[in-house]
């Protein structure tokens, strides 16, 4: 019989940077928390960053998830918002990884492919699905809703996943 394994998923962003923790055994998906970390707009961006960090070192600490996944980010804005996205990104991975957590990274389009059957779903059409596999969550908005749906992914492929990663860790 297996476990139940807890994981975070992470929507990263400098601005709005979703987070969603779900219980997974078997085919089995628990919804357990989630939220939104917004660090102040107006602050240089290493103190940002430093709030970004910290907020989801508290979720990890206070969850104790067993697994995290983030997206894996892309922006066809300027290269000022990808740099600053990719830092946000770099804090979203190296967080739950300095903690000892294995940390999955998945495409937009497998996400939205896991969730809701196609690779090009709309925001909205994510939010239905993942209301629909976890009925109890009480998401705000699409940025938690994105990271719920990143969490559902990684128990979809995790066993894959994480084969490389203790592969590659050993």
């Amino acid at each position: 019989m297996k476990e139940i394994v807890r994981i975070i998923g992470i929507d990263p962003g400098l601005r709005r940077c979703g987070w969603g923790i779900i219980d997974s055994f078997n085919n089995r998906l628990k919804f357990i928390a989630c939220g939104v970390i917004k660090p102040p707009e107006n602050g240089e961006l290493a103190s940002r960053l430093v709030f970004l960090f910290e907020a989801i070192l508290a979720i990890i600490k206070k969850y104790q998830p067993d697994e995290a996944a983030v997206e894996e980010t892309f922006i066809s804005a300027g290269a000022r918002s990808a740099l600053q996205l990719g830092q946000a990104r770099g804090i979203a991975l190296m967080t739950p990884a300095a903690l000892g957590l294995p940390v999955g990274e998945y495409a937009a389009n497998l996400i939205k492919k896991s969730v809701v059957g196609t690779g090009h779903a709309d925001k909205n059409q994510i939010k239905i699905m993942v209301k629909t596999l976890l009925p109890s969550a009480d998401f705000s908005g699409i940025d938690d809703a994105d990271a719920l749906a990143i969490a559902i992914t990684h128990a979809h492929h995790r066993q894959a996943v994480m084969s490389k990663y203790f592969v590659a860790g050993s």
